[in-house]
């Protein structure tokens, strides 16, 4: 399809690039491509890093929500920062909250929020949800519009996502974004997809488990399993391993290819 349309610009959820690089991209004609972006979700660096090995393209990668338009990215003539979502959109200022709605310091995590007085919100931005004044109000104050998205801000004013609010995992004390653990579990070449979410425990609170999709071909074994627990344990904090993991066919997308994390959550806690 590249070849045949000679399509110049690819703009894709990561969901595409994670399946793309599990292909042998040698066989297709990928040489139209200019310019290649991403959103929707983070994008795991070991994808950036197969896309760019196989396709000499840097993927810009961007971040915005359905209650705005493209508000962090890395912008035509800017350098990404590998894992990086880049730098706030001229069109909004943005800080990292605390919880106590200060600004974070640099390598803090905290909450992406957008500064406007609510009524006088910069273009592009939503004014309230239709007919629902609580999760407004919840949304909006402060002087803030608070995306429920987590992040961190290096000297640079580089933003580099942690997860949303609802899915960092608090265990033994710790709290665990999920994102960094799914983007080491992604350097495994027989990993195809995967999704970290908490699970209830007695002790710890919530224990990390890996819900996972193997690339076509792979035997799912319990060795497998211990395999991705050890990878996990020497190549981020041993804390952060996954206790729990599910081999699956598939997980759970919205129709732009978002990871349902909250579904698999749902489901384990027996919710429909």
């Amino acid at each position: 399809m590249f070849k045949k349309y000679n399509i110049t610009t690819f703009c894709a959820p990561p969901t595409m690039y994670r399946f793309f690089i599990k292909e042998d991209l040698s066989k297709y004609d990928l040489s139209s491509i200019k310019y290649a972006t991403t959103a929707g979700e983070a994008l795991n660096p070991e994808v950036y890093h197969q896309f760019y090995k196989a396709t000499g393209l840097r993927i810009m990668e961007g971040f915005g929500q359905t209650e705005t338009t493209l508000s962090i990215a890395n912008l035509v003539g800017t350098t990404p920062k590998i894992g990086s979502m880049g730098r706030p959109s001229p069109l909004y200022d943005i800080d990292v909250l605390d919880p106590d709605g200060n600004v974070c310091k640099p390598g803090e995590t905290g909450e992406i929020c957008i500064r406007a007085e609510k009524g006088s919100a910069p273009c592009g931005l939503f004014l309230g949800y239709f007919d629902d004044a609580e999760r407004t109000n919840e949304a909006w104050h402060d002087g803030y519009y608070h995306t429920g998205d987590q992040a961190t801000m290096d000297e640079d004013g580089y933003l580099w996502y942690v997860g949303r609010i609802d899915d960092v995992i608090k265990s033994s004390g710790y709290r665990i974004g999920p994102f960094e653990i799914e983007s080491v579990i992604m350097e495994l070449p027989y990993v195809l997809e995967c999704a970290i979410t908490g699970v209830p425990d007695p002790i710890r609170g919530q224990v990390v488990k890996a819900t996972i999709v193997l690339v076509k071909g792979t035997v799912k074994t319990d060795e497998l399993k211990k395999e991705i627990q050890d990878y996990v344990k020497t190549h981020t904090a041993p804390y952060k391993y996954p206790r729990v993991v599910e081999f699956v066919d598939e997980l759970p997308k919205t129709i732009s290819g978002k990871v349902r994390r909250v579904e698999i959550r749902n489901r384990d806690a027996g919710k429909n």
